[in-house]
């Protein structure tokens, strides 16, 4: 991984043209591809490969990483996060930032339309701040990594006989099943026939508010725990009525993306799940688990198809959490890092400081 900067991005795992820096803080970042073992679709996308951005924090032989994928949904690419992070690359390595939320709070204006390049620029913080102190992130923070919620295994919206395949292809007790079909209680009454796992629904806005409560009737005798973001992000009216008359508890996501989102779902939604990169990393991440649980809300942390950089940065934050989804890495056909290991009994943390993550 070699320093940033560059005016065109060469195709991935191409590294960024370097230039000279004498400042004792420097900033690295490289593209990589990740192909994925099948196809995987949802509501409004579908992909083969996940483009993701590694971002390298180095001071005096100690490095964090922290990392961020591209999303066409949001219309986050590669290329504007490297150039959110050139145009930001002088307050990184010349300001006198020594936690990683001084970091953030000297990056909140300049990354306001960028969360995804703030979130790795955050994870490589933490995983610096921790290595510098000679800790885990979870002892950082101190959370005890006995306490960690099982994560989920997704399947992604395929023809029923692919999406049974791919679920006994990885025996798992959970699976987060993507919707947003014509036939979406069809798919899940064929997975029901092959497993006895807990199931959670994730539609991705595709549903209206009546359809939301008919399936919740019957989802709910199918053994599904939750429905996730079942309505468009911005449907707050139709979400009071689904709240009030769905037969399963409803978790955000889309319409909980920042921290100001938080206390808006409160009485629209049972939980929110956090997703690290949209909210800007692990600070503000921090800080909406945090609100949701003083609100009453149950708290989840979710994954982007993240490599073992993100997803171990994931691991670290959930002893605080009721639910994770931080399966992303299991879903790549080739891994750039290793990492936390997310097996179907817990995790395994590796023993290095830091979020534990390196690059192959």
């Amino acid at each position: 991984m070699v320093a940033g900067k560059t005016t065109q991005i060469t195709r991935k795992k191409q590294p960024i043209t370097s230039y000279p820096s004498n400042y004792p803080m420097k900033l690295y970042y490289q593209v990589f591809d990740l192909p994925l073992k099948h196809r995987f679709t949802i509501a409004h996308q579908s992909r083969d490969v996940q483009d993701t951005l590694i971002v390298k924090l180095e001071e005096d032989g100690i490095f964090g990483l922290g990392e961020a994928t591209s999303n066409p949904y949001y219309e986050v690419t590669v290329e504007g996060m490297t150039t959110s992070l050139e145009k930001f690359r002088s307050i990184v390595e010349t300001q006198n930032w020594t936690h990683p939320s001084e970091l953030w709070e000297l990056g909140k204006a300049h990354f306001s339309e960028d969360a995804f390049a703030q979130c790795a620029l955050d994870m490589a913080a933490w995983d610096f701040y921790s290595k510098k102190l000679g800790k885990k992130l979870y002892e950082v923070l101190n959370l005890n990594p006995t306490h960690i919620p099982q994560s989920n295994f997704t399947i992604g919206i395929d023809s029923v006989e692919k999406m049974v395949a791919k679920m006994k292809e990885v025996n798992w007790p959970i699976y987060k099943i993507k919707l947003g079909t014509d036939h979406d209680l069809e798919i899940v009454k064929a997975l029901r026939k092959e497993t006895d796992a807990v199931f959670r629904i994730d539609a991705n806005c595709a549903w209206t508010p009546e359809q939301t409560i008919r399936n919740s009737e019957e989802l709910s005798k199918l053994g599904v725990e939750f429905m996730e973001q079942p309505l468009p992000r911005e449907d707050w009216e139709g979400m009071k009525e689904v709240y009030k008359h769905s037969k399963l508890p409803v978790m955000a996501d889309e319409s909980c993306m920042v921290e100001s989102d938080v206390k808006r779902c409160q009485g629209l939604f049972h939980a929110i799940n956090v997703k690290l990169v949209k909210a800007g990393g692990i600070t503000p991440g921090i800080r909406m688990i945090q609100e949701a649980k003083s609100l009453g809300m149950k708290t989840m942390v979710g994954c982007m198809t993240e490599s073992s950089v993100g997803i171990s940065a994931i691991a670290h934050l959930a002893p605080m959490l009721d639910y994770v989804d931080m399966d992303g890495a299991l879903l790549l056909a080739n891994d750039p890092a290793d990492g936390v290991k997310v097996t179907d009994s817990g995790v395994e943390f590796p023993d290095r400081p830091g979020i534990g993550a390196i690059l192959k």
